[in-house]
């Protein structure tokens, strides 16, 4: 269905009333003035040269170039098929272990690093697929919702530390089933997930949940990195070999057994790290045997426009009106007709501004597209800037700044773009991307109530929306998450007030500071009360060092 893009400006068509009045009073007054003469004879021998019928006929084209003229200022545009990228491909999630132990060096240069690398080169191949990432290690957290967005995730996947995950350990199973519920329930085939871990704590629930996910068409592909044998993880603060509370060094051993045990439970294909091509190629070759589904893709709008054929028209028009007389060949007397020779430079003078403008400003976004689509993002940015300087109120030129501004890493300039661009767009469909891009901007930015907030516009302009309702259910997960961590902590600082509260205080005089007094004590006495009190600390801590090997309790592991 045809669109306008400028819908404002069909208001123009309000003139025409207005040129209709101006033409029947120009009739009249021929008429009167003809009267006034008074002569019939007189009047037929002034006016035998002069046609009413030309008149008549330039009016009526003059008025339907004007029509065209403003219906083509209002730019009417075709989407071209869909206004949504149609692509094939499978959704791919990624859970990746950013524990402690995976900073141990059996693996150069170490663990994780390698996993990084492993996991980039596999995005670099995997074309039209869409991809997720779940970290993990004692918590599983969503990096990064299902995306095309292939470079956005390679950049989540670069941030990917210990530091992100406070509580440590490998909770596998936690991280499956956050993996799970990113992807499309309603489906039940196109789907994997591909977890990369050391494996090192035994994590029975991952098996029973590896089977569970495999019976709903979910494909579940492990690697294992680290050796048999282990390694030591060294302390990243003090950059010495960490060590458990005995003060034995910490071994982490790569649990290669259960890592198997899940990708055959999930029906998938489970590899020992050695070499990153052969990984990525044995991955590869698992993921193409998998049937591919449509994907669509929301990040370029495309139409096909009719603003210069609807100019040619009036162009023509016109010239047509320029040479068209209402006076025929022979002397006599003619009205004066300035009308023709005054109207003809005026619209056109304000059809040729528009064109050189709506040219300018659409041929600049043709080359932002164009630089965008070879990821140079810097310059696709620079020619949408520049089409905004021309069309301040162009709506797709925002949108598709807000997309180059947000591969280029700068989340706050795109979100004031497509707020910008909402204002701005007339169509629905135009929100509804808008509204759907903020929401996937707002919620890697871990603004989880503003992007729900997003979410929700974008399925009210298109309830229809999968990827929306998707995103939502994970966003609500997400804030559910961190409102009961919330009370959580909230619960903790209140026992620790109740705590220090039973804590009895020491007595104070009417002055609370100490008045310093002079030291009576001789320099060899203080050195041997110095010497007494390190013996005193030593055998304090040999005495718990004791205790805690003698107590029952598992000590808790932070690797």
């Amino acid at each position: 269905m045809i669109q306008f893009q400028h819908i404002e400006y069909l208001i123009g068509l309000v003139a025409l009333p207005l040129m209709i009045g101006l033409y029947i009073f120009v009739i009249r007054w021929k008429k009167k003035t003809i009267d006034k003469i008074g002569d019939p004879e007189l009047v037929s021998q002034l006016f035998q040269e002069y046609s009413s019928k030309k008149f008549r006929i330039k009016f009526i084209l003059f008025s339907i170039a004007f029509t065209i003229g403003v219906i083509a200022l209002a730019n009417p545009r075709l989407p071209m098929g869909n206004t949504k990228i149609n692509r094939s491909g499978i959704d791919v999630m990624i859970a990746l272990d950013v524990s402690k132990s995976m900073l141990a060096q059996d693996i150069k240069p170490d663990r994780l690093e390698r996993a990084k690398q492993v996991l980039s080169k596999l995005i670099d191949q995997l074309g039209d697929d869409r991809i997720g990432i779940v970290v993990f290690a004692g918590r599983s957290y969503l990096q990064m919702p299902l995306t095309t967005d292939h470079a956005a995730a390679k950049m989540y996947l670069s941030t990917a530390t210990p530091e992100i995950v406070p509580t440590q350990g490998t909770v596998i199973g936690d991280a499956l089933k956050m993996c799970y519920n990113s992807f499309n329930a309603k489906e039940k085939k196109f789907r994997s997930i591909i977890l990369i871990s050391d494996g090192e704590d035994h994590d029975e629930n991952a098996i029973t949940l590896a089977k569970a996910i495999a019976s709903e068409g979910v494909m579940i592909n492990t690697i294992g990195i680290g050796s048999p044998e282990g390694s030591i993880i060294l302390d990243t603060e003090t950059n010495s070999p960490k060590k458990d509370l005995e003060g034995n060094p910490v071994i982490t051993k790569l649990n290669e057994a259960e890592l198997k045990s899940i990708a055959i439970n999930g029906k998938g294909l489970y590899q020992l790290y050695s070499n990153t091509d052969a990984v990525v190629s044995q991955l590869l070759s698992q993921l193409n045997g998998m049937d591919q589904k449509p994907i669509t893709d929301k990040s370029m709008l495309t139409y096909q426009y009719f603003f210069y054929f609807l100019l040619a028209i009036v162009f023509l028009l016109l010239v047509i009106d320029f040479f068209i007389t209402e006076v025929t060949t022979g002397q006599g007397f003619k009205f004066i007709n300035l009308l023709p020779k005054v109207r003809f430079p005026f619209i056109w003078l304000i059809l040729f501004s528009f064109t050189a403008t709506a040219q300018n400003s659409e041929g600049l976004i043709k080359k932002g597209n164009e630089a965008y689509n070879n990821k140079q993002y810097e310059l696709a940015q620079e020619n949408y800037k520049k089409a905004l300087n021309k069309n301040p109120i162009n709506s797709k030129a925002h949108y598709n700044l807000g997309n180059a501004l947000y591969r280029n890493k700068k989340s706050e300039d795109a979100l004031n773009a497509y707020d910008v661009a909402i204002q701005n767009s007339k169509l629905p469909t135009e929100k509804q991307g808008a509204f759907y891009n903020k929401g996937v901007v707002l919620q890697q930015s871990k603004k989880i109530p503003e992007c729900i907030a997003a979410y929700k516009d974008a399925l009210r302009l298109n309830p229809a929306d999968e990827d929306a309702r998707n995103n939502l259910q994970l966003a609500l997960q997400q804030q559910q998450e961190q409102k009961e961590n919330k009370e959580k902590n909230k619960k903790n600082q209140k026992e620790e007030q109740k705590k220090d509260s039973k804590q009895p205080k020491e007595n104070k005089g009417q002055n609370d500071t100490p008045q310093k007094q002079p030291s009576k004590m001789t320099q060899k006495e203080a050195e041997e009360k110095l010497k007494a009190l390190f013996e005193q600390e030593k055998k304090l801590q040999d005495k718990l060092r004791k205790v805690g090997a003698a107590s029952p309790e598992k000590p808790e592991k932070d690797w």
